[in-house]
């Protein structure tokens, strides 16, 4: 006769999506004894995301356990329980993903799922608020421990150690999971078509055209490919917004606005081309293309820019530590993010070159080092692809 036991599972996260780990048990069934504890820190993510992974990560530790055991899940969260079961529909991509993952571990006769109220599920919930708990303490949060071995934990690591930052990057201690921003330009709008400047902070605000649509869809085509991610955040402004709801609706996530993300100001530039802007401020255009203190009459100058995203990429980080993000932006806030990265002289950012839909990876790390994995990728845009517009 075959073993019998049972995974208990839960997951969270705080803020839904925010920082999320989770946690399982697993318990001989006769005798209701903790065979393995586990927990792990996911980043940011949604409680959904978070249970899966308990239940994922609970079977296969009961299966290592014993892999020919009979295995009864146990999970306060009903969504699982009834998409497991066959029973409700999985409509969200990373969820199905996840439930496919979780369906090769244990054979489908040798496994049942059972829903349990909150306080049945107490242990697993407290592994996985231990985990958070302990990143928030700036230690790891792997946690596994079982009846056999010694206890073994990860969350009470000492935190590294201060220092000066490795003059190459990856070079350094272990300081976690860095997070990563998968920056995407929005696609064309009739103001990009006819090569207009096209700021924040007026009264124009150009929606995406049918091919900006277009060319944002291979762009999420191409995220879903890399792996997805795991929140999804963008500007305030209309194309930026309208670009996160394409690429969410491929990636399975909510976008949140984030306010200092916006297009630089062009004040009285805005809605002009550039060739009618060197007619009418040819000494101002002048002088805004020879220093990065100069700005446009009544916009922001580069340094203003650079200085905005500044501080909305640190509220992004903060909030989003060791997360993928997926960021619609701008040529402007993208290129001053690129130049936050790689502590470029402020003048670089007008030699930067976007296309729209393009996709900038920046990785940042927990010792303030960060890193430049590409920029303005194009490959993804067979077809669709236009030269750099501002």
């Amino acid at each position: 006769m075959n073993r019998r036991l049972v995974v208990e599972a839960d997951g969270g996260s705080r803020g839904n999506p925010g920082p999320a780990a989770y946690g399982a048990v697993v318990r001989e069934e006769a005798t209701g004894e903790a065979l393995v504890e586990l927990a792990g820190h996911l980043g940011v993510t949604t409680n959904n995301v978070a249970e899966y992974t308990g239940l994922l990560e609970g079977l296969r530790a009961a299966m290592e356990v014993d892999p020919d055991a009979h295995v009864e899940a146990r999970l306060d969260s009903k969504l699982v329980v009834e998409q497991m079961s066959g029973r409700w529909a999985i409509k969200n991509d990373a969820l199905r993903r996840l439930a496919l993952q979780a369906r090769e571990v244990v054979p489908r006769e040798r496994v049942s799922f059972t829903w349990v109220p909150r306080e049945r599920n107490k242990a697993a919930d407290a592994l996985a608020n231990e985990s958070m708990d302990a990143v928030e303490r700036g230690r790891d949060g792997t946690i596994r421990r079982s009846a056999t071995d010694a206890y073994e934990t990860e969350t009470e690591q000492d935190p590294v150690p201060p220092g000066p930052r490795p003059a190459v990057v990856g070079w350094g201690p272990d300081i976690g999971a860095p997070t990563v921003t998968l920056l995407v330009r929005h696609g064309v709008t009739q103001h990009s078509l006819e090569r207009r400047f096209s700021g924040s902070g007026g009264r124009l605000d150009p929606p995406l055209v049918d091919e900006g649509r277009a060319q944002v869809g291979a762009a999420a085509a191409e995220l879903v490919a890399r792996g997805g991610a795991d929140v999804l955040v963008c500007s305030p402004m209309l194309r930026t917004r309208q670009t996160a709801e394409i690429l969410g609706r491929s990636l399975g996530l909510e976008p949140v606005v984030v306010d200092g993300l916006e297009e630089g100001r062009f004040g009285e530039w805005d809605g002009a081309t550039f060739a009618e802007v060197m007619t009418r401020w040819p000494k101002e255009l002048e002088a805004w293309l020879g220093s990065p203190d100069v700005a446009p009459p009544g916009g922001e100058s580069l340094r203003d820019i650079h200085s905005r995203v500044g501080a909305a990429l640190q509220q992004v980080l903060d909030r989003y530590r060791g997360a993928r993000i997926a960021v619609a932006a701008h040529v402007g806030s993208i290129r001053a993010l690129t130049a936050h990265a790689l502590d470029a002289p402020l003048p670089s950012m007008n030699r930067m070159e976007l296309a729209p839909a393009s996709i900038t990876t920046l990785t940042w790390y927990a010792d303030g080092n960060a890193s430049m994995r590409s920029f303005a990728e194009t490959g993804h845009l067979a077809g669709l692809i236009h030269a750099w517009t501002p």
